[in-house]
Formats: C-alpha cells, sequence, structure tokens
C-alpha cells in the first residue's frame, strides 16, 4: 500500500479520504493495496484521515467528496454536514457498520468490493470443511503431545456423498457450491429467499427452506448478510435440526448464529463441530469462550484473508470512486435507488471532474 499524497491535477479536484486505520504507525496495514491508482487518474486528490475513530466523525469528511472506508462506523451523525461528499466506498462487502438509510437521505452512494472476496472466501470456507471433516486439528495436537498410539482414536469422514448446506447464494456461496462439485458430493441445499429457485437450480444446487437444510446438511456454511432478517437466523430451534455428525461453519458475520445457543450444543456434543470467522463483540480482546472445545476451529475474521483479496478488493474500492468522480455508475451500489434522487443527480454533475472546466 502506497502512502496517498496529495495530488494536484490541472482538473478541477475530486477529494478523496481513507480512514486513519489503513494505517499503524504510520505504515502501511495492507502493502498490497496500491494507491497508485489515484496518481494515474487525472483530477484525483487522496488523503489520510490524521487520526483513527471508532465512528466517522462530521469533521473527517469536511471537503471530501469520496471516502474509503475500512471499519469505522458510518452513522447518521457522520452525515450530518456532508453537503458535497458523493460516495463511501467499503472496503469489503460487509456494511452492517453503515447506515444505509442515513446516506440516501443525504445523497451519498454506498459502494461494495463485490466480487473481490469471492474466491478468496470461498477457498477457505472449502479448506475449513475438510480440517473439519478430516479433524486435522484434533490430529495435529495428537502428534505435538506425542500420543502416536492414540491416532487410531480420531477417524475422519470424507466429503464424497455429503450435502452441504449453503446459507445466503450470493458471490462467494455460489463459489462454494463451485468448488465442491468436484468432491462428489451432492447437490448443494440452498437457502436464500432472495434469489429464484430457478436461478439455483441452474447453478446445480436445490432451493430449500431453511429448517429443510438444517436437518439434511452435512455441512451448513452462512454467507448472508446480518440484518435485521438474518440476526440470529440460526438459534436454538435450527440447531437442534441438525444431524448428530454435521458441522457448521460461519464467514459471514456474528450474530447470524446465536452463539449461546451454539456453544450449547457444541459443548455437548449435539453436533460433530464448528468453524468460526466471526462473532458478536468483535474485536475479541480476551480468550473467547469457543476457545475451550476441541470440537471447534476458530479465526479472528481473517480466514479468507491473501495478499490477492486485499490487492483486489483496493483497486475496485478505488475504481469505484474513480468511476463516479468521471460520471460513471460505479461496479457494485448498496442504495442503487439513490441515483434516483434529483439533489443526487445534481451534486454528481456538480462533482463530475469529466465535466468540470479546466481551473486557471
Amino acid at each position: 500500500m502506497i502512502p496517498p499524497t496529495p495530488h494536484a491535477p490541472q482538473a478541477p479536484t475530486f477529494h478523496i479520504g481513507l480512514t486513519g486505520d489503513f494505517y499503524r504507525d504510520g505504515s502501511p496495514v495492507y502493502p498490497d493495496f496500491d494507491l497508485h491508482v489515484f496518481e494515474r487518474s487525472p483530477g484525483i486528490a487522496c488523503s489520510t484521515f490524521p487520526e483513527h475513530t471508532d465512528e466517522i466523525t462530521p469533521q473527517q469528511l469536511a471537503g471530501l467528496h469520496g471516502v474509503i472506508v475500512l471499519s469505522p462506523r458510518v452513522t447518521r451523525h457522520s452525515l450530518s454536514q456532508s453537503r458535497d461528499l458523493l460516495a463511501i466506498s467499503r472496503f469489503g462487502v460487509g456494511y452492517d457498520s453503515v447506515d444505509v438509510a442515513a446516506c440516501t437521505e443525504n445523497d451519498v452512494a454506498l459502494c461494495i468490493t463485490t466480487g473481490a472476496v469471492d474466491r478468496p472466501m470461498a477457498e477457505a470456507t472449502v479448506g475449513w470443511m475438510l480440517a473439519l471433516a478430516y479433524r486435522m486439528r484434533v490430529k495435529d495436537r495428537q502428534l505435538r503431545e506425542a500420543r502416536w498410539d492414540q491416532r487410531g482414536r480420531v477417524m475422519g469422514t470424507g466429503l464424497h456423498g455429503r450435502t452441504a448446506g449453503i446459507i445466503g447464494f450470493g458471490g462467494i456461496g455460489r463459489s462454494v457450491a463451485g468448488m465442491l462439485s468436484g468432491f462428489g458430493m451432492n447437490p448443494p441445499l440452498v437457502y436464500d429467499p432472495g434469489v429464484d429457485p430457478e436461478t439455483i437450480a441452474a447453478l446445480g444446487a436445490r432451493s430449500v427452506n431453511l429448517p429443510y437444510l438444517m436437518a439434511r446438511s452435512d455441512f451448513i456454511t452462512v454467507h448472508c448478510p446480518l440484518n435485521a432478517q438474518t440476526e440470529n437466523l440460526i438459534s436454538v430451534a435450527e440447531l437442534d435440526l441438525m444431524k448428530t455428525d454435521a458441522f457448521i461453519l460461519n464467514t459471514a458475520r456474528g450474530g447470524i448464529i446465536n452463539e449461546d445457543a451454539l456453544f450449547e450444543v457444541l459443548a455437548a456434543g449435539r453436533i460433530a463441530g464448528a468453524a468460526l470467522d466471526c462473532f458478536t463483540g468483535e474485536p475479541i480482546t480476551h480468550p473467547h469462550r469457543f476457545a475451550s472445545l476441541d470440537n471447534v476451529i476458530l479465526a479472528p475474521h481473517n480466514i479468507g484473508w491473501t495478499r490477492e483479496l486485499f490487492r483486489d478488493i483496493g483497486a475496485m474500492a478505488c475504481r469505484n470512486l474513480i468511476d463516479l468522480a468521471n460520471g460513471r455508475y460505479p461496479g457494485a451500489v448498496v442504495n442503487p435507488e439513490v441515483f434516483d434522487r434529483a439533489s443526487f443527480q445534481k451534486k454528481w454533475e456538480s462533482l463530475r471532474i469529466d465535466k468540470r472546466p479546466p481551473q486557471e
């Protein structure tokens, strides 16, 4: 990641800010996030917030036309003085930390980096399925503790002939389904009310309701966003439907699976195991209760992180704002209805660097 420096093009400037958490002690957190694309884009100026805050303040957005956001929340208060702000580009695909309604009301487009995370997250998910099925964590510890004579006590199970249940059939869920096809598994079961059954069937999967998926799947993997409809989507009743030898994985958001209910069934051995990349109350700064369970694999919300992932996310986050600055519709917009607002169109027209006259 190249530190952004103010750029002084001859054309009128579209000012872009980066939240302060992209840097730590002056060094880039993600070196593969290349900001040189802004230097190659006439009329774009880029700078970094001088400090990191958990919630973006109105003062941090002053004078900005676009902002790339890593972790801070974007609230109604954040946008209360955002007269010149045209767009927020989230560094990732999740946007539960952004008040989408407030963005629309304040004529701010919210962009995400759809597609950039699909393959890394799908690869990580399939890797975790294999690790759970073959009980790799337990076998690793056996050898580290010199318990060679106990190896016959730990048996795994293959993926062939088993059934995956995919909750959320967006880009990541579809990539998971495609990768699993090579393991000789049964056609995946999919629960996603937002995708029509014909589309799901065309991709080699089967659309089912949630109780059916929970009861029939050997592996259940969660890839839906966290919102009012999906919070506690999987709780006591749903977990009680699972097979005793089934596994559940969550690489989406904490809160989709009720953690109290999940801990109870795992501790009691009522399901085979789980792999968890996300939690309620992140960040986790003390040992988590799930760490006490041998049938659980954990990661600090980074299981899919690769150099390629951050390279591609960064490129798309930048491209979203460059496109808007030049009058082009960006790749992935969460609130497309904002483009129907006359007030947004007026703001966009005034800020487009391809339409504004050159400065003296």
